[in-house]
């Protein structure tokens, strides 16, 4: 019995074993990179969660601070023996009531000192008037808080003291009737020591970018960007910060990464953080907080890598383990099928000229049976054919009509629908009129919904005449009548929408051919996509145009809207063709055929001017001419 020859391309077990090995501490260093990507996302979204949270949590309480302080000095200006003491006679007990006073209302507030200041800028009482620094006697007049609640009565900036050399918010407010003023500082000795107790970076800066209070004492007055020169000197000038060099923050962006920085103090190295901001309310300063990334961030990355690795490795050796068991096992079938290839060899030399004539016989008849299965499903998708024509010839002849009565139908609504509506409106205008006792008012409105209701007699009229096959009407009719019942109809909407219609007629006893209530459907259709078009826009503005040319007289609907693209104008007339979200497509078709029928004609374009123009050109008439024209 013989074996199979080994395969000169299949590897030795040793060189097979070191290439396993290799793909797999490949494919756990690969595991473990994706896994550390993985594991970092995940870590960034959530610590980007609680940072946005614990940034909303600052910010109120900030603005609590702040606004727990704010009605103080408001409060303190309204207090008549405050205002005595910034006038210009001092009592040296009311003086002293005072500063007892201030005092105690500095300590029930934690206010870090209240004082009042006379109009010419001297402090004349203060919570600290027995301090060794008091602030009694000082000038202040330079400083803008001061200047701002003398001119507008009120005031306030964060600034550093120039006697306490602390830095805080003063919030000043103009005391009535002396022109003093009273101030109110506010220290945040506290937010800062809470925040550096959170152990993340968090600091306020204004809307020049400079830092005012911070969890690192080190960030005081630095700047998140370049301060020009003129600015510096307006500072300095100011002493609004004294002789801080208002150096740049050591933040540096991480490039790729938007809302990441790294934050450098001194000499040790920087350190990545997620940077986010927030608006105070009621101030222009910003809050932000940097959150450290190292600690979190790399713990769930190695913990992503050890899990990776440890299942990438087991996989890997399961798959090995696989991968040898059946490696023996198709040697094992190698072998067997070797001896029955041997045994089988002489069955497949006897049996081969057998094989070729049976496939010879087997090709012959399986082209014969194409060749019928062929024929037959020619003729069946022959007879389909005819089938589906004598089906899409029935569908098409149903679905002409089906167009046809819907088109009918939805022009007809299209018609009625308008002088339904003018008459709602003016129902109801009546009704509140009768209500004011404004007979005479509310008899105009019964008079205009009885022209309307005659009108949509008129339409329902043009129904009989549709179902009749009647020919359109050409006669002499009064474009003033057109005009007035055709305006009459969008007066209320284009009043309501504060958009002027301004109509130019050169002469008021001009007759067109056609028919009248039609005709005045034309024209509240142009007038309406006229007020469509220009709602909303900065200037609307709708102009109705009669102009004379011979025999022929035109009637143009200008609006200053966006105007008609080239592409559209073409499909502007199409039946269903619309561009507004609840249109049918039919008021500009049903128009142009109205012309037409008159004929007329209507045709669409740009006005130089701006905006669109849709013009209606008709035969024009004198008032005993025409009388013929009828049914023509």
């Amino acid at each position: 019995m013989r074996t199979a020859p080994p395969d000169p391309a299949t590897p030795r077990p040793g060189r097979r074993r070191g290439l396993v090995l290799v793909a797999s501490l490949a494919a756990m260093l690969l595991a473990a990179w994706i896994a550390g990507r993985a594991a970092e996302r995940w870590a960034l979204a959530d610590l980007r969660r609680t940072a946005h949270a614990t940034l909303a949590l600052q910010v109120a309480a900030l603005q609590a601070e702040m606004q727990k302080q704010a009605s103080l000095p408001l409060a303190l200006a309204a207090d008549p023996e405050i205002a005595a003491v910034a006038g210009a006679s001092l009592s040296q007990d009311l003086v002293e009531r005072v500063n007892r006073r201030l005092a105690q209302v500095a300590a029930a507030t934690g206010a870090a000192v209240i004082y009042v200041i006379r109009p010419d800028g001297i402090t004349v009482a203060a919570s600290n008037a027995g301090a060794e620094r008091s602030f009694v006697g000082r000038d202040y007049a330079f400083r803008p808080y001061f200047r701002q609640a003398v001119a507008t009565g009120a005031g306030s900036q964060f600034a550093l003291g120039t006697v306490s050399g602390r830095a805080g918010l003063y919030l000043s407010r103009k005391i009535a009737g002396t022109g003093g003023v009273v101030v109110v500082k506010i220290e945040f000795d506290g937010v800062e020591a809470a925040w550096r107790a959170g152990g993340d970076g968090v600091f306020v800066a204004d809307s020049r970018g400079i830092v005012l209070v911070a969890s690192d004492p080190a960030w005081h007055f630095s700047t998140l960007r370049r301060i020009d020169e003129d600015e510096r000197r307006r500072i300095r000038e100011a002493l609004e910060f004294g002789a801080a060099p208002l150096a740049e923050m050591p933040l540096h962006p991480i490039p790729g990464a938007p809302d990441r920085v790294r934050v450098g103090r001194g000499a040790s190295p920087a350190r990545p953080a997620l940077a986010l901001d927030a608006a105070i309310p009621g101030t222009d300063w910003r809050l932000h907080t940097l959150t450290p990334l190292g600690g979190a961030v790399e713990r769930e990355r190695v913990q992503a890598w050890i899990i990776a690795a440890l299942v990438t490795g087991l996989a890997c050796l399961g798959l090995a383990t696989l991968a040898d068991r059946r490696r023996h096992q198709r040697r094992r079938l190698a072998e067997a099928s070797a001896r029955r290839e041997e045994l089988e060899a002489c069955v497949r030399e006897r049996t081969r000229e057998l094989t070729d004539a049976n496939r010879m016989l087997r090709l012959e008849i399986e082209e014969r049976r194409r060749a019928e299965a062929e024929r037959e499903r020619v003729e069946a998708e022959r007879a389909r054919i005819e089938a589906e024509r004598e089906r899409l010839g029935r569908e098409l002849a149903q679905a002409g009509r089906l167009a046809a009565l819907g088109q009918f139908a939805a022009s007809m609504a299209h018609e009625i629908n308008q002088p339904l509506a003018a008459i709602r409106a003016y129902a109801d205008n009546a009704a509140i009129l009768m209500q004011r006792g404004r007979t005479a008012e509310a008899a105009e409105n019964t008079v205009a919904i009885g022209r309307l209701t005659d009108r949509i007699g008129g339409l329902t009229r043009q129904l009989k005449g549709f179902a009749r096959r009647a020919s359109p009407r050409r006669e002499p009719v009064p474009l003033d009548a057109i005009l007035r019942n055709g305006l009459e109809l969008v007066e209320a909407r284009a009043r309501g929408a504060g958009i002027p219609v301004v109509v130019e007629v050169p002469r008021t006893d001009l007759h067109v051919l056609g028919d009248g209530p039609r005709l005045e459907q034309v024209l509240v259709n142009l007038l309406q996509n006229a007020l469509d078009a220009v709602a909303g826009r900065p200037d609307p503005r709708v102009t109705l145009r009669v102009s004379e040319d011979g025999d022929r007289v035109g009637i143009a609907v200008h609006d200053t809207g966006p105007g008609l693209p080239e592409a559209l104008r073409a499909q502007v007339f199409d039946a269903f063709f619309t561009t507004k979200t609840d249109g049918l497509g039919l008021g500009l078709a049903i128009a142009r055929g109205i012309a037409e029928d008159c004929g007329g004609s209507l045709t669409a374009g740009d006005d130089p001017a701006g905006g669109a123009v849709f013009r209606l050109d008709l035969a024009g008439a004198t008032r005993t001419a025409g009388h013929g024209e009828a049914g023509r």
